[in-house]
């Protein structure tokens, strides 16, 4: 069961169904790159307070006086996961942090598993999502959009690759990849099961996990042979871990963005308003120069 730490620095909320704790396995040196981190967050978001509260949001566009509530799916870092004493943090976290500083209010996370999350929105559980969700057509009909990165996606496998696999192409074919219930990634994946078993081949053996953290883990424990997340998340386990080594190259580039519901046109404005004050005040740069996302960040 997920328990929050006695004091935390942000008030972080829990969705039901939400009942297991991300399980990251870090080493001594990932330890210290978390605590050194977390100082960072703190820092930062010190920073910002100067200037809080200069943008105003309409109560009756939040759904908890006070607090701007996110839904994120705290379970792939380095955008959400949970750090020492069990706190939030993230460029994810950095970023909605501070936009909700901006706006004069608390920052409220609501753990809510990636494959519900749109839902968990339009159902009032929260105000926004911020978890690295893809601007796709179909999710612009339904959500608004504030783009603030770009993302793409990756495929992990344990050091030396054994199974021989270049990326997402027919080294997949006969293999077992891991990954996220309702991810772009996972697509990716059952499109490339079709093109091996039209070509006569067997096909992908797709496995799908509730948490990015649990996918991870079975490419950990060598149930599958590869595991398929964004390229923030692989370049994150490559930087923190010697047992892992991305395959192939990078696929999918595209922009991500904070989400609010179709209507909620004032916090929409808001949240936009408050990433562009974030940009032009160098607070953005810093914070993705912290977790070394320079290159997702917009021009």
């Amino acid at each position: 069961m997920l328990r929050s730490p006695p004091h935390p620095p942000v008030e972080v909320a829990y969705m039901a169904a939400s009942t297991f704790r991300d399980r990251p396995r870090v080493g001594r040196a990932c330890r210290a790159f978390l605590t050194l981190s977390a100082a960072v967050t703190v820092a930062l978001a010190s920073a910002a307070v100067a200037g809080a509260g200069t943008i105003p949001v309409p109560s009756s566009s939040l759904s908890q006086a006070g607090a701007l509530k996110f839904c994120s799916d705290i379970s792939g870092p380095p955008g959400e996961f949970y750090g020492p004493g069990h706190v939030p943090q993230g460029v994810d976290i950095d970023v909605g942090s501070n936009i909700a500083q901006r706006l004069g209010l608390k920052p409220v996370w609501v753990n809510t598993a990636f494959s519900g999350i749109i839902p968990a929105l339009q159902a009032k559980h929260c105000d926004a999502i911020i978890s690295e969700l893809f601007i796709k057509p179909e999710r612009k009909k339904i959500v608004d959009f504030v783009a603030y990165q770009t993302s793409g996606e990756e495929l992990l496998v344990l050091k030396g690759n054994s199974a021989h696999i270049t990326g997402l192409n027919d080294s997949l074919c006969g293999k077992k990849v891991a990954a996220e219930t309702g991810t772009t990634v996972a697509l990716y994946l059952q499109g490339q099961d079709k093109k091996c078993k039209a070509a006569g081949k067997p096909g992908v053996t797709i496995n799908l996990f509730l948490r990015d953290s649990d996918a991870f883990d079975q490419l950990l424990v060598k149930h599958v042979d590869a595991y398929g997340t964004t390229t923030d998340t692989a370049g994150y386990r490559t930087r923190t871990s010697k047992q892992f080594q991305v395959a192939g190259k990078p696929f999918g580039r595209i922009l991500v963005g904070i989400a609010t519901n179709k209507g909620n046109k004032p916090l929409h404005e808001a949240i936009a308003q408050a990433f562009r004050a974030m940009k032009k005040d160098g607070t953005y740069a810093k914070i993705y120069a912290k977790w070394g996302l320079q290159l997702n960040m917009l021009k």
